[in-house]
């Protein structure tokens, strides 16, 4: 099987676009819609038609291109089965799967920043696709869910393979990283790695993509079991759920 290709790029003021292209079928799938031309722009660069537009939630600044998008190509949207998504033709869950370019496309149900956000899992290719719950040193602000319900969602995919690949829906990275110090101020590959997008981001290069173990040992969002973050926040003998609370709340106020 062919390696699918990606193009990373900048939409509105700091959402990320991403075109996920099968070189064999030429199917091409837009993971969310934040900005028609950019996407428009993308196409146009790598030669590619777009066929789908895959919607994790129902923000904004993740679907406002899906009618103007699928008008001018067609394109097959596939989205949450739990929101309101513009022109969606197929609803999704937690637990399904589908198929893009001969491969599975498996359906994560992540609530938290939505009630009904999804993220997509290539397993095969050893990509996610995590929109705006799994951020580079971040987590996604709850909108819509509690603190609970983020705290499992982020589990799920912690709980994907440490090499899977991970693409989210912001640049937020170095606002991230200066929070995370603030409450793991111990962790040396943390400090290795503020100073690695401190370089990115001073030469305008995206802190995306990540993967699922550089945010295992860095992103403070998954690490609330850490005894060292525990001490560090007075809340030894907190529940996990409990220190992501405090966490979010941290951040919040930030």
């Amino acid at each position: 099987m062919t390696a699918l290709e990606i193009e990373l790029f900048a939409c509105r003021s700091d959402n990320f676009g991403v075109l996920l292209h099968d070189p064999a079928t030429g199917a091409t799938a837009s993971i969310d819609a934040p900005e028609e031309k950019p996407i428009l722009d993308a196409l146009a660069r790598r030669g590619w038609t777009l066929s789908h537009i895959f919607t994790t939630h129902h923000h904004n600044d993740h679907v406002e291109a899906n009618p103007a998008l699928k008008a001018r190509f067609g394109a097959t949207i596939i989205g949450p089965a739990r929101e309101a998504i513009p022109g969606i033709d197929r609803k999704v869950d937690g637990g399904e799967s589908f198929d893009f370019a001969g491969r599975p496309v498996d359906v994560i149900s992540t609530p938290g920043h939505t009630l009904g956000h999804i993220s997509f899992h290539l397993p095969q290719d050893k990509l996610l696709f995590a929109a705006d719950t799994l951020f580079a040193l971040g987590c996604g602000r709850l909108f819509e869910g509690t603190p609970a319900q983020m705290w499992g969602s982020l589990q799920k995919l912690a709980a994907l393979p440490d090499e899977t690949v991970v693409y989210f829906g912001h640049e937020y990275t170095l606002s991230n990283a200066r929070f995370a110090k603030t409450v793991d101020p111990d962790n040396a590959a943390l400090s290795n790695r503020v100073a690695e997008i401190e370089a990115l981001r001073a030469k305008g290069e995206f802190t995306a993509p990540t993967t699922i173990g550089l945010e295992k040992a860095t992103n403070p969002f998954l690490r609330a079991g850490d005894p060292a973050i525990r001490r560090h926040l007075g809340m030894e003998r907190a529940s996990d759920a409990e220190v992501f609370a405090e966490i979010r709340a941290r951040k919040d106020r930030f």
